[in-house]
């Protein structure tokens, strides 16, 4: 057997009470070439440290190979084949099993205390002073062990999905690039490991699972030089045990855990997703349930039934998501649009955030297995396929939630018809043509498939006017708001003119009497409107009609003006008289008249280039109506005859100098009370200038002359005063 020497163990040992103990064994340590033959353990232990071999590794997995599994799975601590005193602190992480001295995970290594393997090697028992003296010792000197770290088991996964399986090694020897391999143990077979994937062999696997590694079912893949993950594509039901992640040693001396295991455990596939068929509140009732047709800015609505029979505490995520039309589905082509997560919170996709935080978007869960998706105001890029990813999320032991299981269903194909591409507009009925006084109707009739006006659609409807060969579409006449009030635009306000609606789409303009000035072009104008967040509306179509030729014969009236200023000269504080007549031709019974007098100011010798100003008129109602007089005295104007009137500058100033004219108009009044003008006409121009009176003028050299002396005299009284003041001052 020969010489033994003797050999430390350092691990703790959990308590009853969640506290740790440090037991310290010493047993002998053979010599090279002493181990046990047919060991695996210490074989996968000395491996590529330069150590004897203690066991016949190789013979084992060809045995493996050829019958699917190895005889006994040994256990992968720290062996008996290094020549040199040492100790090996065995650390496992939490919840895993302990070091194999405490509790074996394999019969390949049997039981055996300290004392009785001391006892059997002829070494004396320790006494308590020899093991507090080997214990600080221990305690005092630095010790590296390998370590192996998995994850928590038992981890939970669904048959048909995919898994990964960590796996790292830390406090070791050697190269940075550690070499790993895998094995698992069945639950019908816990002693027989079965080796699944290497690293450093790619013929490593056993028969059992050498078509799944080809395929790339099973796989490993490395992270990091001292990090790799076991990848299994598809698991399948069998694939339930346990899993032992194992590291041949680099180092120089044997120390630590070489493998660490993790369990399995293999749930069958219980999850269901289907559509949800239409609700007694469904608003698109299509021809097919997979189909679906909406208008723009109404409500879109779907359902998605998603369930989960797993024995296990799962908890379901459910998201509906969207596809453009024609496209393929997948997760780069699937854009989220709302969904609630495992932990019931609501979110939305980017481009739906904004709908969501305004109440437009809306996530429900009906009854226990019910999912309601609400989008208000549809518009047009919510078209596409609309499926529903529901998932299935269970709770790792380290706490973390990881989704197990998902899958996913159509739900409908979605259309939303734009308003712009079905609004239209048509007037009728046709040119018109018609006398001064009449009333002329025109009828605007909007059609299209449009939703009907309410909840989330509203329409308005104008006509616009335009005067012939005018650009453009005109002004506003007259218009019917999104609450169906009327309103009639600038220049209409007192004008007896109807809007009115007579059908579910028709729309009729009434203009009691027609002017002259109605003549144009007409155009029915309609504006669609969507109903976004709460009560706010947005503008999504509008469309106008074709133009309308409108003709209002004129009434034939000729007027004719002649003014002049009474008297021809004027001075200045007098009163100046402007007469005005006017001649008519033409025009319907009772015709009457009007008449204003303008004034255009001289600037610097010149007419001023801006507008006339109003100086005063008499009204067709015969009330007089005051501008703004230059002069600012008192102005009068008056009718002095049928067609003959006058302006009276009271107390003319220089101000008051101007060209002045008149400018008559003719206006008809209608059945309905309104004026309209019938004609209009201006004089040619009066020159007003005030002159100033000649005994004025003989004022001037009686002034100059007083000026002069009184300025002489000073000037010589001056003189004669300062020259008798220096004589004085000299005597």
């Amino acid at each position: 057997m020969g010489v033994e020497e003797p050999r430390c163990r350092q691990f703790a040992q959990p308590e009853a009470r969640g506290g740790a103990t440090i037991r310290v064994e010493v047993w002998p340590r053979r010599r090279p070439g002493a181990g046990r033959g047919g060991g695996g353990a210490g074989q996968r232990g000395a491996a590529g440290t330069g150590l004897p071999s203690c066991g016949g590794r190789e013979e084992r997995r060809e045995e493996g190979k050829k019958g699917g599994g190895r005889g006994v799975g040994g256990s992968r601590s720290a062996g008996l084949c290094a020549p040199t005193l040492h100790c090996s602190a065995f650390c496992p992480p939490p919840g895993h099993a302990p070091p194999a001295a405490l509790a074996p995970q394999s019969p390949r290594r049997p039981q055996e205390s300290s004392q009785s393997r001391l006892r059997r090697m002829g070494v004396p028992s320790p006494t308590p002073l020899s093991s507090l003296l080997l214990l600080l010792l221990i305690l005092g000197t630095r010790c590296y062990a390998r370590q192996v770290h998995v994850p928590r088991g038992p981890l939970y996964r669904v048959a048909g999905t995919a898994v990964s399986i960590s796996c790292n090694v830390s406090d070791y020897e050697g190269p940075a690039q550690q070499d790993f391999e895998w094995f698992m143990y069945r639950p019908e077979a816990p002693a027989t490991s079965l080796g699944i994937v290497s690293t450093k062999d790619s013929q490593f696997s056993y028969a059992v699972f050498g078509p799944r590694v080809a395929s790339g079912d099973l796989q490993v893949q490395r992270l990091k030089g001292d990090s790799v993950v076991l990848k299994i594509a598809r698991l399948q039901a069998q694939d339930s045990g346990f899993y032992e992640c194992y590291t041949p040693s680099t180092d120089t001396q044997y120390l630590g855990n070489y493998s660490a295991k993790v369990e399995l455990r293999v749930l069958p596939d219980e999850l269901q997703v289907s559509a949800a068929p239409p609700g007694p509140r469904g608003r698109q009732a299509a021809t097919s349930p997979s189909r679906l047709t909406v208008h723009e800015g109404q409500e879109l609505a779907l359902g998605c039934l998603a369930q989960t029979k797993t024995k296990k505490h799962t908890h379901l995520s459910v998201s509906f998501g969207r596809a453009i039309p024609e496209a393929p589905v997948g997760r780069a082509t699937l854009q989220e649009v709302v969904g609630l997560r495992s932990d019931m919170a609501v979110e939305a996709g980017a481009p739906y955030a904004e709908r969501l935080a305004s109440g437009e978007l809306r996530l429900s869960k009906e009854g226990t297995d019910r999912y309601r998706m609400v989008v208000g105001g549809a518009q047009a890029g919510d078209s596409g396929t609309y499926h529903c990813t529901a998932a299935e999320w269970i709770q790792d032991p380290d706490g973390s939630w990881v989704q197990v299981a998902e899958k996913r269903a159509v739900l409908a194909h979605v259309d939303v018809q734009t308003l712009s591409s079905q609004l239209a507009v048509t007037v009728g009925p046709g040119e018109r043509r018609i006398g001064p006084g009449e009333p002329l109707e025109l009828l605007c009739n909007v059609s299209g498939a449009l939703p009907p006006p309410g909840r989330h659609a509203a329409y308005s409807v104008g006509w616009e006017m335009a005067p012939a060969g005018a650009p453009g579409p005109g002004r506003l006449v007259a218009q019917l708001d999104t609450e169906g009030i009327g309103s009639l635009g600038p220049g209409y306000e007192d004008r007896h003119i109807a809007m009115e609606k007579v059908a579910s789409r028709t729309y009729r303009l009434r203009l009691e009497a027609a002017r002259p000035a109605d003549a144009g072009t007409y155009r029915c104008l309609a504006k669609a409107y969507v109903r976004g967040s709460g009560t706010r509306l947005r503008e999504a179509a509008s469309a106008r009609s074709r133009p309308l030729p409108v003709h209002v014969r004129e009434e034939g009236v000729v007027l004719e003006a002649v003014a002049w200023l009474a008297g021809g000269t004027v001075y200045r504080g007098e009163t100046a008289s402007l007469l005005c007549n006017i001649s008519v031709r033409g025009g319907p019974p009772g015709l009457r008249l009007a008449a204003s007098w303008w004034v255009e100011r001289p600037e610097e010798g010149e007419l001023s280039s801006g507008p006339a100003q109003l100086v005063g008129g008499v009204g067709q109602d015969g009330v007089a109506e005051l501008g703004v007089r230059p002069g600012g005295g008192p102005v009068s104007v008056e009718l002095v005859g049928p067609r003959s009137h006058r302006l009276r500058l009271h107390g003319l100033g220089p101000e008051d100098e101007g060209i002045y004219h008149c400018a008559p108009s003719a206006w008809v009044q209608h059945a309905d009370y309104s004026w309209y003008q019938a004609g209009s006409a201006r004089s040619g121009p009066v020159t007003v200038y005030p002159y100033t009176h000649a005994v004025d003028t003989l004022f001037v050299p009686l002034l100059v002359g007083t000026g002069v002396a009184l300025v002489t005299g000073a000037s010589v009284l001056a003189t004669i005063t300062c020259c008798f003041m220096k004589r004085m001052r000299k005597r």
